[in-house]
């Protein structure tokens, strides 16, 4: 799989990703409409099932891809927007309170966070972009402060993502008879697209206007 080098090549894997997962969700929506009365409800079940499952895995390649294009630049730390720099620190942040780490350990962080400023960026913990399996409303704001991008958009959508399709995507995933109407299908599949497709345009904007440096 090619590396985003250029920021068309960053754009060109956002759509690759996007492509076939639009296809995807384009597939079992026609399947729908062709099945007959037994297999609608399976068919339904599964495309809120899939729905959320791209919603996820698509930000969570996004953000990575997107960091991936800020390692290959090597940037030193001085020269990108703080927040990078912060991502740099919050999972041994984390580790250190996990730990009850002692006196030492608290010194030699804080240190490190003093001295670091002429490293260059090289690497971001996976574990920042970290979907839970439960990519609800906090979450992707989550995301969005560790790529350093707004999430108003999201939060003004978060019936549909909290209620609508996670809530249901998790009582089916638990083997509950959920029931999903036809009508809604539609509607459903283009809500899921438009948020991907935001957050895809979140980082491109970034990148093409270079809002990542400092």
């Amino acid at each position: 799989m090619s590396k985003p080098y250029t920021d068309q090549d960053l754009s060109d894997l956002f759509d690759q990703d996007l492509i076939w997962r639009r296809k995807e969700l384009s597939d079992l929506k026609a399947a729908v409409k062709a099945a007959d009365a037994a297999a609608k409800p399976v068919l339904l079940r599964a495309i809120v099932t899939m729905s959320y499952a791209h919603w996820e895995g698509y930000v969570r390649n996004c953000a990575n891809r997107y960091f991936e294009y800020l390692t290959i630049r090597r940037r030193t730390y001085a020269n990108l927007e703080r927040q990078i720099y912060v991502n740099t620190f919050l999972a041994r942040i984390d580790a250190l309170h996990q730990s009850r780490a002692n006196l030492e350990a608290r010194c030699k962080l804080v240190n490190d966070i003093l001295d670091g400023m002429t490293g260059t960026f090289k690497y971001v913990n996976p574990s920042l972009i970290d979907t839970k399996s439960n990519l609800n409303t906090d979450i992707i704001r989550e995301i969005c402060l560790i790529c350093s991008v707004d999430s108003l958009h999201f939060e003004t959508k978060r019936v549909f993502l909290d209620q609508f399709i996670l809530k249901r995507r998790n009582a089916i995933a638990h083997g509950q008879n959920e029931f999903i109407q036809e009508t809604g299908v539609d509607d459903l599949i283009a809500e899921i697209l438009g948020l991907m497709q935001h957050f895809r345009s979140l980082l491109e904007n970034k990148v093409y206007q270079k809002q990542y440096a400092a």
